[in-house]
């Protein structure tokens, strides 16, 4: 009767020693992931993602190795739609050093459109320009709404930051 449990703790004990071999996903570094994380991908309209995409895939290597200039450390290259404008400027390695982006007819978050009924209480909302300056040694966004607004004949430019806090 021992002889048969201690068989049986010593297969027990055994299989689980076994080794196994698990393949884990792959898993990629990005030398941009500070402008990634600071982007507020959840409320971007379409035409904002669609730049931002442009910038983080843009391919330096390819597009700006014969211009590029050891003496300024920096390439700055334009990215443009209709709708946006991203101006980016790239370090030799292909790191995001810092951006400006421009975009207008964009969503205003509710507490922007709150703040500005709140204040304006007859106004409406003719003309909007949301404005986001990054830097990747900042530790946040500087966001800015520029706004037109609208009361019968008078037109009010107002700005605020995305709390809604007037600048």
């Amino acid at each position: 009767m021992k002889t048969i449990v201690n068989i049986f703790i010593g297969l027990v004990i055994s299989s689980s020693l076994s080794a196994q071999t698990v393949n884990l996903p792959e898993t990629l570094i990005d030398i941009n992931y500070k402008y990634i994380a600071s982007q507020n991908t959840n409320n971007a309209q379409n035409h904002v993602k669609l730049l931002e995409d442009e910038v983080l895939n843009f391919n330096h290597k390819e597009e700006l190795f014969d211009q590029y200039d050891d003496a300024h450390d920096v390439y700055t290259v334009s990215f443009n739609i209709p709708k946006g404008k991203i101006i980016a400027a790239y370090n030799k390695n292909g790191k995001i050093i810092r951006t400006i982006e421009k975009y207008s007819d964009v969503r205003l978050p509710l507490e922007v459109m709150q703040a500005i009924s709140k204040r304006f209480p007859n106004w409406g909302i003719i003309e909007d320009a949301y404005l986001i300056k990054y830097h990747c040694e900042a530790d946040s966004l500087n966001q800015e709404y520029k706004i037109k607004i609208k009361n019968q004949d008078q037109i009010l430019i107002v700005k605020t930051d995305e709390k809604g806090l007037f600048i």
